[in-house]
């Protein structure tokens, strides 16, 4: 049978989810527990390739399996062999054709930045530090120019290896939340129907940019009819970035 994992993981101690020669990867702590859970060579295939140091709160991943186990069952095991930083949420049979990259879905990632003259140290694996904030209502307005469908090769790492740079961006939204301990927390909250290499943390470098002042909404505009790198903004770091959320038409 094929089961469909959603699996959340604190990224800071992997070089990525893919397997890597000599390095420690999400999918490899998950197929070495297949492996050992189910006495099978299993080999997980996942939805999304998530950089070093990225988190996820729900990536998903399918295996196939001759276990008698129901499907359901099998998330608590697997559990039990994996580490503490990398957790299965749940675990369900799925059709034999289910593939996690190939069926229509909607993905939605954060990235998160700590805005403070001081750093706080529990958050300091998962948001970007500034110590100064930018203008929201200015980060605001320069993501409306990123919703739609467009094609987006001024927003990814020329490493990228997609047939078509062209994705649709349903929605961005840019958080604000006070915190206690003084400073701001700002949540630039991205879903679309997928994304190109760094294409999230390029445009929260952007939308970084525009909120200093460094970035316009006409550049923003320029990198997408132009398709050119250096009008969009910088990659924003790795650890600020948690992909949230994997939703497939059949859900």
């Amino acid at each position: 049978m094929r089961v469909m994992l959603r699996v959340a993981y604190d990224g800071t101690n992997y070089c990525g989810w893919q397997i890597q020669p000599n390095a420690v990867t999400v999918e490899g702590e998950l197929d070495k527990a297949l492996s050992d859970l189910f006495k099978e060579d299993i080999h997980v295939i996942g939805a999304s390739r998530t950089d070093s140091g990225v988190h996820a709160l729900g990536n998903v991943a399918v295996f196939d399996t001759a276990t008698r186990i129901p499907a359901e069952k099998i998330c608590m095991a697997l559990n039990a062999r994996l580490p503490e930083d990398i957790v299965v949420q749940s675990s369900v049979q799925v059709e034999e054709d289910f593939h996690p990259r190939k069926c229509v879905s909607e993905k939605t990632y954060e990235y998160k930045i700590l805005c403070r003259r001081i750093p706080l140290p529990s958050y300091r694996f998962h948001t970007h530090f500034l110590r100064t904030c930018p203008d929201v209502d200015k980060m605001r307005h320069a993501a409306e120019c990123l919703v739609g469908e467009y094609d987006f090769k001024g927003f990814c790492s020329i490493k990228t290896q997609a047939e078509s740079t062209v994705r649709t961006i349903y929605s961005i939204d840019v958080l604000e939340e006070r915190l206690p301990e003084e400073g701001t927390l700002i949540t630039i909250r991205v879903t679309g129907n997928g994304f190109l290499y760094n294409m999230v943390r390029i445009i929260a470098g952007t939308l970084i940019e525009a909120g200093f002042n460094k970035r316009t909404s006409d550049t923003i505009k320029q990198a997408i009819e132009t398709g050119e790198r250096t009008l969009a903004g910088p990659t924003a770091p790795a650890k600020g970035l948690t992909l949230v959320e994997i939703r497939y038409a059949k859900d």
